[in-house]
């Protein structure tokens, strides 16, 4: 416990212990960014055989084991709409229900314009909307699936290689029109390149859509799901097991796309959060 009268007399001395004495953060290889877009580690309690069970808000979210000595931590997929602030998980265990608390820090996303040829890309006529609307539902659907699995892989291989021509939380502009921000990761490649599985998984969807074009979802088991867009050819179909660094694709320029490149979409616990996150170090400096 920090001594309240010797902080007064030596401030700089509690300043040092209140540091010495925070939190130093999860173990490598546990994903840890606290911010809208991003994920935060909260550790739960030392690991046990059966692993508790956690929520952020309505969404049930990824526990794993990790460190050593080992400890169970949740990782908790933080949407881009979220402000900072503190935000909360609820746990259930065998040592019963509780709450944890977070911090959630601020960051700043750029701003990008680009100019769409196609005007129904950017003002969709009814008969568009009603297309849109029963592809959002289909996508929404698999962003929300849970699947129990042990041991989901945290270091994802890049799925196709390229500059990164748009990172991920663009504020957009389309014609000058504000959109969403960008809840994906664009990589520039020719068209033709093959695509690659960044971890194990199952197909969860497959289909052509008005915006994203030719589109593969992969379920990789707790909440963690990938999306794939603007694909020219599909090599799987719903239902197939996937294996780290399988093809399943090829680079293509369908849907809303201004010349051939792959969106690569990851959702935790049904937020959009960046790729990178989950990209070794030394990945996630490839840009502009």
């Amino acid at each position: 416990m920090i001594d309240v009268k010797h902080c007064l007399a030596n401030s700089l001395a509690c300043v040092a212990l209140a540091a010495a004495t925070a939190w130093a953060g999860p173990p490598p290889g546990v994903p840890h960014a606290p911010v809208p877009g991003g994920i935060a580690a909260i550790e739960l309690e030392p690991a046990t055989d059966t692993p508790p069970r956690a929520w952020y808000g309505k969404r049930r979210i990824m526990v794993v084991r990790a460190g050593e000595p080992p400890a169970w931590y949740a990782l908790a997929g933080i949407p881009l709409a979220v402000q900072p602030g503190s935000q909360s998980i609820r746990v259930e265990s065998a040592a019963g229900k509780r709450d944890i608390a977070f911090e959630v820090r601020d960051k700043q996303y750029r701003e990008q314009r680009l100019t769409i040829k196609n005007r129904r890309h950017v003002n969709p006529n009814p008969l568009d909307m009603e297309r849109i609307g029963k592809e959002r539902r289909l996508m929404d659907s698999a962003f929300r699936i849970w699947r129990d699995t042990e041991n989901p892989v945290l270091r994802f291989e890049l799925p196709v290689e390229g500059p990164f021509s748009s990172p991920f939380g663009l504020r957009r502009f389309y014609n000058d029109q504000p959109r969403s921000p960008h809840s994906g990761l664009d990589i520039a490649a020719p068209e033709g390149s093959e695509i690659r599985a960044p971890a194990p998984g199952l197909v969860l969807r497959t289909g052509n859509y008005f915006f994203n074009g030719n589109t593969v979802i992969l379920d990789h088991g707790q909440g963690l799901v990938t999306m794939y867009c603007h694909l020219q050819e599909i090599l799987v179909e719903e239902g197939d097991a996937v294996d780290q660094g399988q093809v399943f694709g090829l680079v293509g320029k369908t849907g809303r796309a201004t010349g051939p490149h792959l969106h690569w979409g990851v959702s935790l616990n049904d937020a959009r959060i960046d790729p990178l996150l989950l990209l070794p170090p030394e990945r996630g400096d490839t840009g502009l």
